[in-house]
């Protein structure tokens, strides 16, 4: 069974998507150290080699952010077209092989032509997998992992640890992060920081909620397995925890329609992968008790970067939005 996370992928295909690519500028590449190579993977394994890997597949946003790094992978497969990927859609993939470009689907015969020496994808807990290869996926595509080891950074408690693990990924495998372009950029990111909690503690009252509507259910984010709802609460924004996370997949709680109003939240923070400026108005038109939400139908809607965010420019870029949305927003809406 597909997970939500991938269900939301091909729900979205051809969607206008909110956000933008990566902003990291590429640091100059110096050479890789010949070996041996380890790094210490998301899951506590130890991946060792004889020499340092420079033949890299890399699913997508993690392939951002070696590339932000200015390590360029051979391959790179995706959950959706690269066009309308939120990491990739506006990098130049010039000379990068693209493996996929729906969940699940992963040409592993074009991979084994690239003879690559390392699998880069996320490890995320809840599921005990890396990136693409899930319970559900195809399963050609698990045979991905036969081709090389595989390593990536935990989705933990952190965007900030997560970028800052694949920073050390990066220079674990000969980047040189010490480059003025990314020092930039983490202190853009750090800036955006600061003014996302001078405006969060303008309005100490202001409560969000992490949604999804789709035609079927109302999903509610569980900040706990959302890495960037856990930095915003931790920056003082109060994002509600749902009260009965889905036991099997408890990255959601999961309401019927009939239910849709059961947290009455200042601002929503929809689900950016799906997001666009037309989508609240919609919902409120084919299911009126979307509008039974208090902020939707005060049309107190923002994109909330989900489960995509992987460096500090993409991170500095949408804070530096929802900090506008903070701003302009009504802490009295859900009362």
């Amino acid at each position: 069974m597909q997970t939500w996370r991938s269900v939301l992928a091909v729900a979205t295909l051809g969607a206008v998507l909110a956000g933008c690519g990566s902003n990291d500028a590429p640091a100059d590449e110096s050479a890789a150290a010949s070996g041996p190579w380890s790094f210490t993977s998301g899951n506590g394994d130890v991946v060792k080699a004889d020499k340092t890997p420079t033949r890299i597949i890399a699913h997508a946003g993690e392939a951002a952010a070696l590339i932000s790094f200015g390590i360029k992978p051979v391959g790179i497969y995706a959950d959706e077209p690269v066009k309308t990927d939120l990491n990739l859609k506006d990098l130049d993939l010039t000379g990068i092989t693209i493996l996929g470009e729906e969940w699940g689907k992963i040409d592993v015969e074009k991979a084994a032509s690239l003879a690559p020496d390392l699998i880069v994808g996320d490890w995320w807990p809840a599921e005990k997998a890396y990136s693409g290869l899930e319970e559900g996926v195809d399963e050609k595509s698990k045979k991905l992992a036969e081709l090389a080891p595989i390593v990536g950074v935990s989705q933990g408690e952190s965007i900030v640890d997560l970028a800052e693990g694949y920073e050390q990924l990066a220079k674990s495998l000969g980047a040189n992060v010490d480059d003025p372009a990314i020092a930039a950029n983490k202190q853009r990111f750090e800036t955006a920081v600061t003014a996302f909690k001078a405006a969060t503690a303008a309005k100490p009252n202001l409560t969000a909620a992490g949604m999804s509507p789709t035609d079927e259910k109302v999903y509610v984010a569980n900040p706990k397995y959302a890495p960037e709802l856990l930095d915003f609460q931790r920056w003082g924004l109060k994002v509600l925890d749902p009260a009965a996370p889905d036991k099997d997949f408890p990255y959601w709680e999961t309401l019927s329609w009939e239910n849709a109003d059961k947290y009455q939240p200042d601002l929503i923070l929809w689900d950016g992968r799906a997001y666009k400026d037309t989508l609240n108005a919609e919902f409120g038109k084919k299911q009126p008790t979307w509008f039974e939400i208090k902020a939707a139908k005060a049309g107190a809607v923002t994109a909330w970067p989900a489960y995509w965010l992987h460096t500090y420019g993409d991170f500095a870029t949408e804070l530096e939005k929802l900090t506008t949305a903070i701003n302009g927003a009504d802490e009295n809406i859900g009362n």
